[in-house]
């Protein structure tokens, strides 16, 4: 009877327990109305006591605070919670880009300007008039400078543009020089076909043509890959999540929700290969992505020594100064050769009703100048700061996709150790962590990916990127091959050479470099002129005329 008494006892209480147990569980759904509801749901929607799961599509089937209306909603917010991240890091790295991009192009700006402006300004000091009046022929220059920066080969051959700007100061250098003759426009074309033959200016014109044309390459080609930077990343963070990998997330993010265990989060590994399976496009990008920044590192090295924009620009007045002094220095040897090349020229009328300019027995130069202060730095820094600050990011961007899975999936988003939802429990996620990229998600156990259908968005911006790197290495070796017309080898084959080299008068017979030209050399056309014997004195004291007037048309404006 006792027994039999102890028996039912020990029954009524494991009834009793297993309905403090359901009740319980039925219970748990209130964790979940609120935190569901916190997520701006309406509360409704939640049971207030656990269902049969049966009917859902992604979390377990069976005892639930999810139903199927509730599962869509999740899901949907799976996809924006998984995205969120991704964006933030994606939007600060384009932020980080796209101010680069505005110092080193405002930077480089203002130095052309500071140029235009310093060369005006000592070119006023220092020749007056003359320059005054010629003054169009130098603004010009600084007008197709800007246009090749801004639109590089397609808006201006940056060769045949300094080939034409030598030669225009070549023909009006002479005229002053050779005032007692009357010239010719078809003479003076003549004159403009000798210029690379007769090196008026001496040496400076071929350095300065090396060093503008690696320094302005680098320059654009540079801004161009800050320019790019953003734009992919854009586009590639624009991408779509697939269905399979919003599945994924769902199951992930808010199936423990459906369990009544609103505060488990993930585990690390877990979370691992959803994101690898839901980025593995992105992640493909990353072997371009790398070529590029090592591109754009190189190529900022290249900025800061031999095609130093900056130490290129700042003096570009003097050395435009040094190849006139060279020219008057040599003008009466270039005006002999052209007289011979060209033909002995007709004297000017106007100028033998004042001979008497020769007999004053002056003999000026112009003055050299050095310029008390330089302009304001560009921008308020200098080259060297801003390639220093933008090779710290550009080393940072490195890897930036293949590390997505790693960055999202830390901090307060995962639970750490064995205390974590598996996908199925909270319990230790037992599956290998899959690889990177789209191939290796063959074997995914959490994301099914179609390996054999890349995405088409991400396919195009690894061909841009590896478009770009190529144009960055040929910039590399001073060559611009973004260009319509095709590859500039005209420049750039020195390798580590800056081209600077000796830029005094007396290395103008230093012909340690050769750069032939893009256009097509002109054959001198060789006139018969009268005795060479007679045909020289005549020339030199022509030439004793000619810096005589040139001297005073100088020192005019300094008399007054």
């Amino acid at each position: 009877m006792k027994t039999l008494l102890v028996l039912c006892v020990v029954c009524t209480l494991v009834v009793f327990s297993v309905s403090m147990t359901a009740e319980q569980k039925l219970k748990n759904c209130n964790e979940v109305r609120a935190a569901y509801s916190s997520k701006g749901f309406n509360v409704n929607d939640v049971p207030n006591k656990g269902v049969n799961g049966a009917p859902l599509k992604v979390c377990p089937q069976g005892f639930s605070c999810c139903t199927v209306e509730m599962e869509e909603k999740l899901s949907q917010q799976s996809h924006t919670e998984i995205k969120a991240p991704v964006s933030r890091l994606s939007t600060n790295l384009q932020s980080t880009f796209r101010q680069r991009h505005d110092h080193f192009d405002k930077f480089f700006r203002e130095l052309l300007k500071n140029a235009e402006v310093s060369l005006h300004n000592m070119f006023v000091r220092t020749y007056g008039m003359m320059y005054v009046q010629n003054a169009e022929l130098f603004k010009n220059f600084f007008e197709a400078l800007t246009r090749y920066y801004v639109s590089g080969g397609a808006a201006v051959n940056l060769d045949s543009m300094l080939s034409d700007f030598w030669a225009d100061l070549l023909e009006r250098m002479f005229r002053l020089v050779n005032v007692q003759y009357d010239f010719s426009d078809a003479y003076m074309e003549c004159v403009s076909r000798h210029t690379e033959q007769l090196q008026p200016f001496g040496d400076v014109p071929r350095k300065l043509r090396i060093q503008l044309t690696r320094a302005f390459v680098a320059a654009r080609t540079f801004v161009r890959g800050l320019t790019l930077m953003p734009e992919v990343v854009n586009k590639v963070s624009m991408v779509s999540a697939s269905p399979s990998c919003v599945r994924a997330s769902m199951k992930m993010l808010y199936c423990p929700y459906c369990s009544g265990q609103v505060a488990l989060k993930p585990c690390q590994n877990y979370c691992l290969n959803v994101l690898r399976g839901c980025l593995a496009n992105q992640a493909d990008l990353d072997t371009e992505w790398n070529n590029f920044l090592d591109a754009m590192l190189s190529l900022a090295e290249r900025l800061e020594g031999p095609f130093n924009f900056e130490s290129v620009m700042d003096p570009i007045d003097v050395k435009i100064s040094e190849a006139i002094m060279n020219m008057q220095e040599n003008s009466m040897q270039v005006s002999q050769k052209v007289f011979q090349g060209c033909g002995q020229p007709k004297p000017s009328k106007a100028f033998r009703s004042k001979r008497s300019m020769k007999d004053t027995g002056f003999n000026g130069r112009f003055r050299p100048y050095s310029p008390d202060a330089r302009p304001t730095t560009a921008a308020g820094t200098s080259l060297d700061r801003l390639t220093t600050d933008v090779k710290k990011k550009l080393k940072h961007a490195k890897k930036f996709w293949s590390t997505l899975p790693e960055t999202v999936c830390a901090g307060e988003r995962i639970a750490p150790g064995d205390e974590c939802w598996n996908g199925t429990a909270k319990s230790r996620y037992e599956s290998v962590v899959i690889g990177n990229g789209l191939a290796n998600q063959v074997s995914n156990p959490d994301v099914d990916v179609d390996i054999t259908k890349p995405d088409i968005v991400i396919r195009s911006q690894i061909a841009v990127l590896k478009e770009m790197t190529s144009w960055l290495k040929a910039a590399h070796s001073g060559n611009d091959i973004s260009i319509e017309n095709g590859e500039d080898d005209d420049v750039g084959s020195g390798g580590e050479e800056s081209g600077s080299g000796c830029d005094s008068p007396s290395c103008n017979t230093d012909r340690d470099m050769y750069f032939s030209t893009t256009r097509s050399p002109v054959k001198p056309r060789i006139d018969s002129v009268g005795s060479p014997s007679a045909g020289g004195v005549a020339s030199q004291g022509s030439m004793a005329l000619g810096l005589c007037g040139l001297a005073l048309a100088l020192l005019a404006p300094h008399l007054r």
